[in-house]
């Protein structure tokens, strides 16, 4: 083995671990991609007998390309929350390959994704690198170019934030089996008083339906509001076959025509009832998606 092929197999030891940092970050699949690759291009270009600590190293090399992106997109957007919903991580309901628990480790769910997208990029630096990969504040300081005290009250803030405006999640994957199935039946039986006992009084619904559909998210705020739409949506996808799946690791639903993945929702549920429904309904963004696991479930 050369020195390139042994350089290159130290690399992929961490290549899961930066991905899953760069989807933190990012909140994108294919960007969290792009950003381990720029890692690898700069780890080729430098003599790495200098590097003592190389996972580390990577790590900083990481968040520096993902917080120049964070910066790049807030210069593009004047409200992020409104452009799109983070990337799913689709996979089965018996989990999903190794790379996928990865990346959804630590319960990274679409609903902290959206909320650590309201946050400064340096403050989702300091909270994803610190709070869910234990970096130090001193590392994370050399990447924000900020003193460690700094650092970390970015971190603070970032956790404040967070705690304040992410909605507490069914941990029992039982019962949010119950909810979803009542749900359906709700939903497909025109049922408005039923749907209406299991959304949180004020559930949030957020529907992505892509740049083709006038663009942005379209949020619905409140049980009444909720129920309509989930109803109207059941009556337009009647022909459609769903199937569940898990969505960062939470139950949701995918539903598919003529084989073709048309929607998917996602739930947040706490306490037997609904307070969050993500709905991806972008058919851009769901052909780029990773199905996979959604044709393994058809096929059997």
């Amino acid at each position: 083995m050369d020195a390139d092929d042994f350089l290159a197999g130290r690399f992929e030891e961490h290549r899961a671990r930066l991905k899953a940092v760069a989807y933190r970050m990012l909140g994108s699949l294919s960007e969290a991609e792009d950003a381990v690759q720029e890692a690898w291009l700069k780890l080729s270009r430098t003599d790495s007998d200098e590097i003592d600590n190389l996972a580390g190293w990577l790590t900083t090399v990481v968040g520096r390309v993902c917080l120049d992106m964070l910066r790049a997109r807030a210069t593009r957007r004047e409200a992020p929350l409104e452009q799109h919903l983070p990337d799913p991580v689709i996979s089965r309901e018996d989990g999903g390959d190794p790379e996928q628990q990865a990346l959804i480790a630590d319960a990274v769910g679409l609903a902290l994704l959206v909320v650590l997208e309201s946050l400064s990029p340096a403050e989702r630096l300091a909270f994803v690198l610190h709070d869910m990969f234990g970096v130090p504040f001193e590392q994370i300081a050399m990447i924000v170019d900020r003193s460690p005290d700094a650092a970390k009250k970015l971190a603070s803030r970032a956790r404040q934030r967070v705690r304040g405006t992410l909605p507490p999640s069914e941990p029992d994957p039982g019962r949010q089996r119950q909810v979803v199935d009542a749900f359906m039946t709700a939903s497909r039986g025109g049922d408005f008083q039923a749907l209406l006992a299991l959304l949180d009084p004020d559930v949030v619904m957020r529907i992505d339906t892509g740049a083709a559909a006038g663009g942005g998210i379209r949020t619905i705020r409140g049980a009444t509001a909720v129920a309509g739409q989930a109803a109207s949506y059941q009556r337009h996808t009647a022909a459609r076959k769903v199937e569940p799946v898990l969505v960062n690791g939470s139950l949701g639903l995918v539903s598919t025509e003529n084989g073709e993945p048309r929607g998917l929702l996602s739930f947040t549920i706490a306490d037997g009832k609904i307070v969050a429904l993500y709905i991806l309904a972008d058919p851009e963004r769901l052909a780029r998606l990773d199905l996979t696991a959604l044709s393994d479930v058809d096929s059997e």
